[in-house]
């Protein structure tokens, strides 16, 4: 009895060891027919919806039998009344910065489509931003991204939960409106650079490097090389002017601040950024969104790239070799 059962225990693992080698097989061919076919695609899902789910999950365990019946029929009442209205729309984009903007890629698509839906006066976009700055040039492009919005005559809000700083700052001013939660770091409208110098160590050690460049100020300061006072001074000054058109930019669009006050480089807590006008109004994002659903068709819109086929092939190949062994686990051998 105990041989037979051992054989059948071998039979299954071969059995589900070739099972999982075949959907390997399929996953692989797929994952490779849709790199060829699609650079990306959007998804657009209704918050309303979303909302109305949790406030029903909830209901079911709060009231009894008789009163959900009563309220659920109340709800089905005030949505039918809501389709034959006329609702204005919101579209939520999502914003996750790095140190190189690389978020931008997804969020000009993203803007691109939507403008091509948007009706200017009528729809609004709501931007969940979340970056502590980076790259000028990355953040610069994110920024004028957000100004197509604006020049489109959308209502832009931007929502802070977390850190908007720096370049991340720099797309928040972009806004009609930036709304913060309390403790959300805000600001440091200043620019910083740095670099380690080798010189000395190479030095010491005899390697020389040799650095040629056509133009006085082609190389400033350097990472192996000997860096001099008049390099230092133009490095300084190349900052100073890019501080100067951050400056410019924020005023452009924010001319309620006091720059000579907060474009020192510093950052805030948004409670503090509220007194300094660097934000609108304190709220978190959730509490804005779901604000927005009592009169406005609420869409979430994303652009999503797909991943190269050989990380998806790598999760395929972990999750079914996870459920392999879940499965082999499962059998006891009985003595």
């Amino acid at each position: 009895m105990q041989h037979a059962f051992l054989d059948y225990v071998l039979f299954l693992a071969k059995t589900l060891t070739w099972l999982a080698a075949v959907a390997m097989l399929l996953i692989l061919v797929a994952a490779v027919r849709r790199q060829r076919s699609s650079e990306g695609h959007f998804e657009l899902r209704q918050l309303n919806d979303r909302y109305a789910d949790y406030r029903q999950q909830l209901q079911i365990e709060l009231l009894d039998e008789k009163a959900y019946k009563a309220w659920a029929r109340e709800r089905k009442r005030e949505a039918k009344e809501r389709q034959q209205q006329e609702r204005k729309r919101a579209f939520v984009l999502r914003f996750d910065g790095d140190m190189r903007a690389s978020a931008v890629a997804h969020l000009r698509e993203e803007i691109t489509a939507l403008l091509s839906v948007a009706q200017a006066g009528q729809d609004q976009v709501v931007l969940c931003l979340e970056s502590p700055g980076g790259v000028v040039h990355g953040y610069g492009l994110a920024a004028s991204q957000l100004h197509r919005l604006r020049q489109a005559g959308l209502q832009l809000t931007v929502c802070v939960d977390k850190v908007a700083a720096s370049g991340g700052y720099m797309m928040a001013a972009v806004a009609d409106r930036i709304v913060a939660a309390p403790f959300a770091v805000i600001g440091s409208i200043g620019v910083v650079a740095q670099l380690p110098n080798l010189h000395r160590f190479l030095q010491k050690h005899e390697v020389d490097i040799e650095l040629h460049t056509a133009g006085a100020y082609k190389r400033t300061l350097t990472l192996l090389g000997e860096n001099t006072e008049e390099g230092r001074a133009k490095f300084k000054e190349e900052l100073e002017s890019t501080h100067v058109l951050f400056k410019s930019f924020v005023a452009e669009h924010r001319p309620v601040l006091d720059l000579d006050k907060v474009a020192t480089g510093e950052h805030w807590f948004a409670r503090q950024a509220l007194e300094l006008h660097l934000v609108d109004e304190l709220a978190t994002s959730d509490h804005w969104i779901s604000a927005l659903c009592a009169d406005h068709q609420v869409y979430e819109l994303s652009y999503k790239l797909p991943k190269p086929w050989m990380n998806r092939l790598g999760v395929a190949s972990a999750q079914a070799l996870s459920a392999l062994i879940d499965r082999l686990a499962s059998v006891r051998f009985i003595p």
